[in-house]
């Protein structure tokens, strides 16, 4: 098995990037169609101050599940309007909706994401889900996206929310990582990481302990700072190139587990990917130290630590085994850990969290670190 990364054509992140859009439209293709999420539709391009309809670039409409009916239904747009180049422009489903779409096109896709909530933006793989939001497959395009357009006034607007569940899905960069390349599991290019794909998910990591708190300030304020700046770039760019060409592990199988849950859907990503991080430390047996750590970040950002944080307080041993089952179908990345990983492990793993993670809420009005100095 040969090492092997994968990047995008192009990344370009600043205030006001979107001004950028129709000059790369033009430079891949003739005939451009955005794919835009309802609030995309109703506020941002309005008032990004480019009338795209005028420049010949219609706006389609995400209705608002990335599953077969709605990719069936844009291909069929696409095809309609000869399209030769596509945006997806919104959150992770818009996104992955289009990168799916122009793929199946033969065609090039422009990537705007309008919020920082996941890594999707740079990847060449995107999931489907049922019309109901379970968790179906992985889909890898063949390239990854030519260009990736981070507008960061844009995302500076959007609801915090969005963004510490970015920080969850990019905190398991470096642990899948290094799972990975423990255990010498491919990564989601069909290969071996490269030094480049394992320095580059470390460095996420180190970005968001870093700044993860002080940039959650300024997007609570919708202001644009450095730290802002670099937890975005962490979130999109960083985390993206890491998890795809260090690979997955624990907390993405984790995550999907829980998807079978009706009770879990209203949260984002990357909160159950955050709770999936936690639960894969346990799996991998880490050091009081480090689970301290990642445990206070999560407090200290607001992701989840228990199970009642991701709406399973009340759900029973068998639902939750339910997830747990899920989380180690065939072919999931969870086997990228070491040993031998079972559905009892994974169940007593995200138990375990719970556990730990009510303790330390009971322990009033103290920070992770003052926790960690206690005699």
């Amino acid at each position: 098995m040969y090492k092997k990364a994968v990047f995008p054509g192009k990344y370009i992140q600043g205030v006001g990037a979107i001004s950028e859009l129709p000059a790369l439209i033009g430079l891949l293709g003739k005939q451009g169609l955005i794919v835009a999420s309802p609030s995309v539709s109703e506020r941002i391009l309005p008032a990004c101050g480019i009338d795209f309809l005028a420049q010949g670039v219609p706006v389609e409409s995400f209705r608002g599940e990335c599953c077969e009916k709605e990719l069936t239904r844009l291909s069929g747009v696409v095809s309609q309007r000869h399209v030769d180049v596509l945006v997806g422009m919104g959150g992770g489903k818009t996104i992955d909706t289009a990168k799916i779409v122009a793929d199946r096109a033969g065609i090039p896709v422009i990537v705007v994401p309008t919020i920082a909530s996941t890594d999707a933006p740079c990847s060449g793989c995107a999931v489907i889900y049922s019309q109901d939001g379970v968790f179906e497959a992985v889909c890898y395009q063949k390239t990854n996206p030519a260009a990736v357009l981070v507008d960061v006034g844009i995302i500076a607007a959007a609801p915090t929310r969005f963004l510490v569940a970015g920080m969850g899905d990019a905190l398991s960069t470096w642990f899948e990582a290094r799972s990975c390349s423990r255990t010498q599991s491919a990564n989601e290019c069909g290969g071996h990481s490269l030094e480049a794909g394992l320095h580059i998910a470390k460095l996420c990591y180190e970005t968001l302990l870093a700044y993860g708190v002080v940039a959650k300030l300024a997007s609570e304020r919708h202001i644009v700072t450095p730290a802002l700046e670099h937890v975005v770039e962490a979130n999109i760019l960083l985390s993206g190139i890491g998890f795809e060409s260090a690979g997955l592990a624990a907390a993405h199988s984790i995550h999907n587990g829980l998807t079978a849950l009706a009770e879990t859907h209203s949260f984002y990503h990357g909160e159950k990917v955050a709770f999936g991080v936690l639960a894969g430390l346990q799996l991998a047996d880490a050091s009081a130290q480090e689970s301290e750590t990642v445990f206070s970040f999560c407090e200290d950002v607001g992701l989840p630590t228990t199970l009642e944080d991701i709406g399973l307080g009340k759900a029973s041993r068998e639902k939750l085994m339910a997830a747990a089952q899920n989380t180690c179908a065939p072919g999931q990345s969870v086997h990228h850990e070491a040993g031998v990983i079972t559905p009892d492990r994974v169940l007593d793993a995200m138990l375990a969290v719970d556990a730990i993670g009510r303790a330390r809420k009971t322990v009033g009005g103290m920070t992770g670190r003052e926790r960690c100095k206690r005699p």
